[in-house]
């Protein structure tokens, strides 16, 4: 076999793989519908490296402040410009899909099957990236992560902020 047919075969095959692995998808893997339609479970595995030291320690406390985070998260998606949401959810498909995390990532694992610290190397990659558009992708993540989460007034006693009692009167 020569080398070229060699390289040939390999590529045409783990193309095929990505897009049979990419086409594929089990009925058990997914989830309820309404809360993949809000990318629930793909931020639920960002939000614990985004936050790393500002979510609580106790772990029910913990589940707590991610659940009111999605929730957040949800909210500030629906006010986001049409035109921004469409690249964010564009983004967050790819996310989601084996092919687009081949293209973002250069792996087809999901991100939920990675550990936190591959986590932040695809991050810190994505972010010192010479690519703007994978800064881009990664400022926007981040960025909808950390003003959902700071955005709810119970997370503020971290920062020990003190909401300002002028407006109440």
């Amino acid at each position: 076999m020569e080398r070229r047919t060699f390289l040939t075969t390999a590529f045409v095959g783990t193309a095929a793989l990505a897009l049979g692995g990419n086409i594929y998808s089990t009925d058990h893997v997914r989830v309820n519908n309404a809360l993949e339609s809000e990318h629930r479970l793909l931020f639920s595995v960002l939000i614990p490296v985004f936050l790393e030291d500002a979510l609580p320690n106790v772990e029910a406390m913990k589940m707590a402040a991610k659940n009111r985070t999605l929730d957040a998260i949800a909210d500030t998606l629906s006010y986001l410009p049409k035109q921004g949401r469409a690249e964010l959810e564009e983004l967050l498909v790819m996310l989601e899909q084996r092919l687009g995390l081949l293209l973002l990532t250069g792996s087809i694992t999901p991100l939920m099957m990675r550990s936190p610290d591959e986590l932040i190397s695809m991050l810190e990659y994505w972010r010192n990236s010479f690519l703007d558009l994978m800064v881009i992708a990664y400022q926007g993540l981040r960025e909808l992560v950390m003003t959902s989460y700071y955005a709810c007034p119970e997370h503020w006693s971290h920062l020990n902020y003190l909401k300002p009692t002028f407006l109440e009167d």
